[in-house]
C-alpha cells in the first residue's frame, strides 16, 4: 500500500517545464529589428547581426538575462550608424546656396546640449564647424555668413514654451553657387547613441559592433547596471562621447576603440567601470574624462592625444573619484597641455608614460615605474614605464602608427 501511495503522489506532483535552450535570433530573418530581437531575447540568447551598415541602434531598457547566462548581442562586425541622408524635399532655397530647414528634428528631441553636440556629414566627412560638446566652442555663425560648405542653427525663441528646455529654430546649409541639394552628399545625425542602456540591466555581453556618427554618445550607459561586458568595440565620429558611463553603471571593456569623438572614455557620477585593450585618437574636448566618486581602472591602452584637454581626473563638490592606470601610454601631440588630477582625486599609476605631457597632481598620486614627460616617477627610480613597443603593436593601427616614431 505505501508503494502504491508513493505511486499517486507522483502522479500527482505538476510536471516540471523543460530547461529552456538558448535562442540564436538573427535580424533580418528571426527577427526584424534589432528593437524586436532585443524585445524578444531571454537569458542564454544570443542576438546576432550581419557585417553590415545598421541605420539603427540599440536600446537596452530594463533587459536582464541571468548570472551564467548572459543576453548576448553579436555585432559580427556590424556597424550602427547614426545619421541618415537629409532630404532635399524638406529643405527650401531662402537664396542662391544658402537652404534652410526648421524641423530637422521633432522638438522633443531639440535643446541646447544637442546644438552642443551637432554637426552635418559633407561628403562623408564630419563637419563640426569648429564646435564640441565639451570644452571651447565656436560661436554659431549667423546664416548669411556662412560660406560654402558651411551650416549653422539660428534659435527662434518665440516658438518656445518655459519652463521646458526644448528650443526651436532653423537649421541652414550653404552650398556652392549652381549646386543642388538633391546632388550633394550630406547627412544629419538623426540618432543619439549607438548602443543605450537606462533602468535597470544586467548580465548582457554587446561584442563586435561599431557606432558612429550619432549626436551624442557611441555608447551611452545611464542607470544600474550589472554585470555587463563589452568586447571588441568601436565609437568612430560621435557628436560627444565614445563611450560614457552615469549613475551606478558598472561594466567591463576589453577592446575599444575610440576616434574622432569629443572625448574618448567620459564616465561619472557613481559609476564603475574598468578598459582593458584601448586605443583613444583624434578627439576634440577631452580624451580621458573620469569625474564624481566613480571608481575606474584603465589597463593596456594607447592615448594619441590631440584634444583640448588630455586627461583629466576630478571629484565634483565632496566626491572623490578614483582611477588606477596601469601599463598605459599617452603620447601628446596636439598644443601642450597638462595632465590634470584634482584634490578632489586619486591616481594609482602603475607603469604608465606620459609623452610630451606633464601632470598637474594636486590631489592624491601613486606612482610605480612610471616616466612623465621623460622623467622618471617615483623620482630617482629606474622606471621603464609602460610596454611601449608591446602596446603600440598591438593596439595601434597602422595609419597612427608613424606619430609614435616621431620624437
Amino acid at each position: 500500500m505505501k508503494h502504491s501511495l508513493k505511486f499517486l503522489a507522483a502522479l500527482l506532483l505538476p510536471a516540471l517545464p523543460a530547461p529552456l535552450q538558448a535562442a540564436d535570433i538573427r535580424v533580418g530573418t528571426d527577427a526584424k529589428t534589432i528593437h524586436e530581437a532585443i524585445q524578444r531575447a531571454q537569458p542564454g540568447d544570443t542576438i546576432h547581426l550581419q557585417p553590415i551598415v545598421y541605420r539603427d541602434y540599440a536600446g537596452f531598457y530594463g533587459k536582464k538575462g541571468e548570472a551564467g547566462k548572459p543576453i548576448t548581442l553579436d555585432g559580427h562586425g556590424a556597424t550602427l550608424e547614426g545619421s541618415d541622408p537629409i532630404d532635399p524635399a524638406k529643405w527650401r532655397e531662402i537664396s542662391p546656396g544658402l537652404f534652410a530647414n526648421d524641423e530637422l528634428l521633432r522638438p522633443r528631441n531639440m535643446d541646447d546640449a544637442v546644438i552642443g553636440r551637432w554637426f552635418f556629414l559633407w561628403d562623408g566627412r564630419m563637419n563640426l564647424m569648429g564646435r564640441t560638446s565639451k570644452g571651447r566652442s565656436a560661436p554659431l555663425k549667423k546664416a548669411e555668413e556662412l560660406q560654402p560648405g558651411e551650416w549653422t542653427f539660428v534659435k527662434d525663441p518665440s516658438r518656445e514654451k518655459p519652463p521646458s528646455k526644448q528650443i526651436y529654430g532653423t537649421f541652414f546649409l550653404r552650398l556652392p553657387a549652381g549646386q543642388k541639394l538633391a546632388e550633394a552628399d550630406i547627412a544629419a545625425p538623426v540618432r543619439s547613441a549607438g548602443v543605450q542602456m537606462s533602468g535597470d540591466n544586467a548580465h548582457l555581453v554587446i561584442r563586435n559592433l561599431t557606432a558612429t556618427h550619432p549626436y551624442n554618445d557611441g555608447f551611452n550607459i545611464h542607470g544600474d547596471c550589472r554585470d555587463v561586458v563589452f568586447e571588441n568595440i568601436r565609437a568612430i565620429e560621435c557628436g560627444d562621447d565614445g563611450i560614457s558611463a552615469h549613475e551606478s553603471a558598472e561594466y567591463r571593456v576589453d577592446g575599444l576603440v575610440s576616434i574622432g569623438n569629443s572625448t574618448g572614455i567620459t564616465d561619472t557620477v557613481a559609476a564603475h567601470t574598468s578598459y582593458n585593450r584601448v586605443f583613444i585618437a583624434d578627439c576634440h574636448g577631452y580624451d580621458l574624462f573620469f569625474l564624481d566618486n566613480g571608481r575606474y581602472k584603465l589597463t593596456n591602452a594607447v592615448v594619441l592625444s590631440s584634444a583640448q584637454n588630455p586627461f583629466v581626473l576630478a571629484g565634483r563638490d565632496d566626491q572623490r573619484a578614483e582611477l588606477i592606470l596601469e601599463n598605459v601610454l599617452i603620447r601628446r601631440i596636439g598644443p601642450a597641455k597638462n595632465a590634470e588630477v584634482a584634490k578632489t582625486a586619486v591616481l594609482d599609476a602603475r607603469r604608465v608614460t606620459f609623452e610630451n605631457l606633464e601632470l598637474n597632481a594636486r590631489g592624491g598620486v601613486k606612482f610605480e615605474n612610471c616616466i612623465i614627460n621623460g622623467k622618471p616617477m617615483p623620482e630617482g627610480s629606474p622606471a621603464t614605464g609602460a610596454d611601449r613597443a608591446k602596446l603600440i603593436g598591438e593596439l595601434v593601427p597602422a595609419e597612427y602608427r608613424q606619430q609614435f616614431a616621431q620624437p
